[in-house]
């Protein structure tokens, strides 16, 4: 009668301290508990309370490399795929070491899907009585499916998370940007311009700008920096604000404004991103253009005779060196009926399903077809051949058009 007493308080102990050891858990949990700390909370109901001396514990989330480990060594035995597991308690033999060591497997399923494939033994493996593994492997399994299911929902909340803030980033930068393009361009009868911008999923950094100036001058320019996301957008809002102060209030040529533009870009981005500028000039009494192409796609210069020429003088990208080693600024006279035509990467090195890129040669000879027609025409031409020469394909990069026909 006393023994049974005896094992009836046992089983009585036990039920209480499994009872506390989940509530302990569900505290922890709720409480938002590290992922380490849970982890070692779980250690110590085995270990401590169980008396499981060994374990190992695979975790899918963990692309099954070992989650928790103890009283095994430096080398974890080996698992097998969930493909494998079955929800029987079986005896795993692995060398380790040049020595046997016997492991109790236990697979963990949640909603039937295995999440974690558990290995656990005791220490010394001829001790006498039932192994508490055997005996506990319901709360064993239980307790292990409840911790990883808690890890799981933490990452998971923590991606969540993540991706709002990468939204809320894009959303942040993709305002920017749509402020670097102006709403409308300058109407004259001197000039015929148009323009147009197709921003990718990622929000980069295209900027482009048509103003006119004292002295009966216009200026215009397109602009690319490096990377995407609201970093980029915030070099390239800077260095547009910049730009446009030094055209405003500064009586500089291409030349100056350029190394000061290098400096600036420089001192913003620290050397991790570079911007790619084209900029000109164009005097509307002795109709001089003059313009420095900065590391950037050299836009086209078509002339009333259909001849066309890229405008490649100048340098390399700002911001890649502190001071540009080398500098050149091309002059031309425009006649009238010219045309130039600016553009960024993401239109001429568009692939098709063939991975044939679009080119500066196919833009070329569609703009020469349309060299009597207006800029928004031409513009129009150019857009409706890439699309048919794009067909399905994803677009690799922002698209950003600018065509000015000199009158």
């Amino acid at each position: 009668m006393a023994i049974r007493s005896s094992r009836d308080s046992k089983k009585l102990a036990i039920k209480d301290f499994k009872l506390n050891a989940m509530l302990e858990l569900t505290e922890a949990i709720n409480s938002n508990y590290e992922v380490t700390e849970l982890l070692h909370l779980y250690r110590h109901i085995l270990e401590e309370n169980l008396g499981i001396e060994k374990l190992v514990l695979y975790a899918v989330e963990a692309d099954w490399q070992p989650l928790l480990k103890y009283g095994i060594g430096d080398q974890a035995p080996e698992t097998g795929s969930p493909e494998q597991f079955d929800d029987a308690g079986l005896n795993y033999t692995q060398g380790s070491n040049g020595n046997e060591s016997i492991y109790i497997h236990i697979p963990v399923k949640n909603e039937d899907l295995p999440i974690a494939n558990l290995l656990v033994g005791d220490a010394e493996e001829d001790r006498r009585g039932p192994s508490p593994v055997i005996k506990h492997m319901k709360f064993i399994q239980t307790i292990t499916n409840i911790v990883l299911v808690a890890i799981r929902n933490k990452r998971l909340a923590a991606e969540n998370v993540r991706q709002a803030r990468i939204a809320k980033e894009l959303e942040l930068a993709a305002e920017m940007q749509s402020m670097l393009v102006p709403d409308q361009l300058p109407l004259d009868d001197r000039y015929d311009v148009s323009a147009m911008y197709r921003p990718h999923l990622q929000v980069g950094g295209d900027y482009y700008d048509f103003i006119e100036l004292e002295d009966d001058r216009v200026m215009l320019c397109m602009a690319d920096v490096s990377g995407k996301g609201v970093s980029a957008a915030f070099l390239m809002a800077n260095f547009q604000a910049y730009l446009m102060a030094m055209f405003k209030y500064m009586n500089l040529g291409l030349e100056d404004i350029v190394h000061m533009l290098n400096e600036r870009v420089m001192s913003s981005a620290m050397g991790e991103k570079y911007i790619t500028l084209f900029i000109a000039t164009f005097d509307r009494k002795t109709r001089k253009f003059n313009y420095i192409n900065c590391g950037h796609n050299p836009p086209v210069l078509l002339h009333p005779n259909g001849q066309s020429e890229q405008l490649s003088l100048g340098s390399i990208g700002l911001g890649m060196f502190e001071e540009i080693p080398r500098l050149q600024e091309g002059q031309l006279t425009l006649d009238p009926g010219s045309v130039v035509i600016c553009y960024t990467d993401g239109l001429v090195e568009q692939e098709n399903a063939e991975e044939e890129e679009f080119g500066l040669d196919r833009m070329t000879s569609i703009a020469r077809e349309s060299l009597k027609e207006d800029s928004e025409r031409i513009n129009a031409e150019i857009l409706k051949e890439f699309n048919l020469f794009r067909g399905d394909t994803p677009f690799i990069d922002d698209t950003a058009l600018l065509t000015c026909r000199f009158l």
